[in-house]
């Protein structure tokens, strides 16, 4: 039984046993099928190996990712037909030839070697490039059959030992394609960045808003193929595939990549087969994004956390919050999970063991401060991490799906970065659709306590925001550590496009952000 025949075998348990809620079966079954996948090519190649195309394999693009002083991740996925779930593609797996140089024409060319594509893993590739010089930009193109891809460009970090003085850094989140045009991203090339972080809800799993500019590709996703396709439509916003072509991407990611509100194995309305669901989304996650084959999910389980080290100037430390995270605090009886707006008299919120990170990674990120020896730390993650009352009016109030709701777990963070004495932190979030700069205390609920870190929090790249100024304004009053605040009423105009889409709906409603 080859690789294929393990994979159809366990689908099919998969499919016969839907509700089970087996965690451990599907990280162990997926983990072996797909691990057998990403095994290094055999020395022989079946006749599919050259297929021929009737159009470009290449529509979503070119992408890379994770640099590293000697390396980085290139991404590649074959789609002759984007919005189709197989991609159009008809062959059970085929050769990709890629190739690394120092110039756009090619002609020195530094790196170069062959991954396979296969169906199982909707046939993306992922080639994890090493060997190469430090703190220098490269070209990159894929080749398959007789199609060749654009070509890319992207950059090795500095060496641990070098004393680099200027980092670029882009950082954004939250664009729903039905709300705005992508046309941030073409802002954000024009700067330069040496690194790009999306920091959550790159895809949006389901269709609300007001005013939309263009429509989803079916229903909401629930299932692999509805997840690949909404991944793939996102990826052919042209906007969107010059940016990840361009400079190299890190992720954290947020709930809407799978299901909003989701925390670890639940999800906002207790699906019982939501592992399930959270396993599929994982994976078209994984084939659509630019990661080192090291972060291939385990069934519903994927490792995102890690950092990244840019010479002795900077440490990155990027975090996931969703996927470890005790449920929230006192959620909506309505719903029965997700998100609610609380006050003291949910005691729930002051449990010991709650946790954003899980003990695991807090205890890795713990020891990634103390062996920094960068001069800025910037902890990137996906919400406003400092304290923001969520309710306008006298009375204190806490939205629990963020750092808020889980106050113990962002003492110990706190804790951990000042005993280690990480030097200059910063603390980079995104969510809320709204722009804010903030100092974060030792405790956030007492606004003289010494200020441990400011906080840049971004506003969407397309995801409509607050239905009006006064809305968002009225809140700044009980929270006198925001320090900047930002939010635009009217949509943007950007060469015929429109962009950060605001306004809100009552389809929102199970959408609830904080402010």
């Amino acid at each position: 039984m080859d690789q294929r025949d393990h994979l159809r075998a366990l689908n099919e348990f998969l499919r016969r046993h839907r509700g089970m809620e087996r965690r451990q079966l599907l990280r162990a079954g997926l983990g072996l099928a797909i691990g057998s996948l990403l095994a290094p090519m055999a020395g022989v190649v079946s006749a599919q190996a050259r297929p021929i195309f009737t159009a470009s394999p290449f529509t979503l693009g070119v992408a890379s990712g994770y640099p590293h002083a000697n390396g980085f991740t290139l991404w590649t996925r074959l789609a002759p037909e984007p919005l189709a779930a197989d991609g159009g593609m008809w062959n059970d797996f085929v050769i990709v030839d890629w190739e690394v140089a120092e110039d756009d024409q090619f002609g020195k060319v530094v790196a170069k070697g062959q991954a396979r594509a296969v169906t199982e893993l909707a046939h993306s590739v992922h080639v994890d490039v090493t060997g190469l010089r430090p703190d220098r930009w490269y070209f990159y193109r894929f080749r398959c059959g007789d199609e060749i891809s654009r070509s890319g460009r992207t950059r090795t970090m500095p060496a641990a030992d070098a004393n680099t003085q200027r980092l670029r850094i882009a950082f954004g989140s939250c664009q729903h394609y039905q709300q705005a045009y992508f046309t941030a991203h073409r802002h954000i090339i024009a700067e330069q960045p040496d690194l790009s972080l999306f920091l959550g809800d790159y895809i949006y799993e389901s269709n609300w808003g007001d005013d939309l500019v263009r429509r989803h590709h079916g229903d909401e996703a629930a299932t692999l193929a509805g997840y690949r396709v909404r991944h793939a439509q996102y990826k052919t916003d042209i906007d969107l595939q010059d940016h990840h072509a361009l400079v190299p991407f890190a992720f954290c990611w947020d709930d809407h990549e799978v299901d909003n509100d989701y925390a670890d194995w639940r999800s906002e309305h207790l699906d019982p087969a939501f592992l399930l669901r959270r396993a599929a989304a994982y994976q078209a996650f994984y084939e659509h994004q630019p990661v080192p084959r090291s972060m291939v999910p385990r069934g519903p389980d994927m490792h995102i956390y890690t950092h990244l080290d840019f010479g002795r100037l900077a440490r990155i430390y990027l975090l996931d919050n969703r996927q470890y995270r005790t449920v929230q605090p006192c959620p909506n009886p309505i719903k029965g999970g997700g998100s609610n707006d609380i006050d003291e008299s949910c005691i729930g919120a002051l449990d010991p063991k709650q946790t954003l990170l899980g003990a695991k990674q807090e205890q890795w990120l713990r020891e990634r401060f103390k062996d920094s020896g960068a001069r800025f730390n910037l902890i990137a993650q996906q919400t406003i991490f400092g304290r923001f009352d969520s309710i306008e009016g006298p009375k204190q109030t806490r939205f629990t799906d963020g750092w808020d709701g889980y106050p113990l777990a962002r003492a110990r963070l706190l804790a951990d970065l000042e005993r280690s004495r990480a030097t200059n932190p910063v603390i980079l979030g995104g969510d809320i659709h709204a722009y804010a700069v903030t100092h974060v205390r030792r405790d956030p609920d007492n606004f003289k306590s010494p200020i441990v870190a400011p906080e840049f929090c971004g506003t969407s790249i397309a995801s409509q925001g607050w239905s009006d100024v006064a809305a968002f304004n009225a809140r700044v009053p009980a929270n006198p550590d925001v320090l900047f605040r930002r939010y635009d009423a009217a949509r943007l105009r950007f060469d015929g496009h429109r962009s950060g889409g605001h306004g809100r709906s009552p389809a929102d409603a199970g959408q609830r952000k904080a402010p």
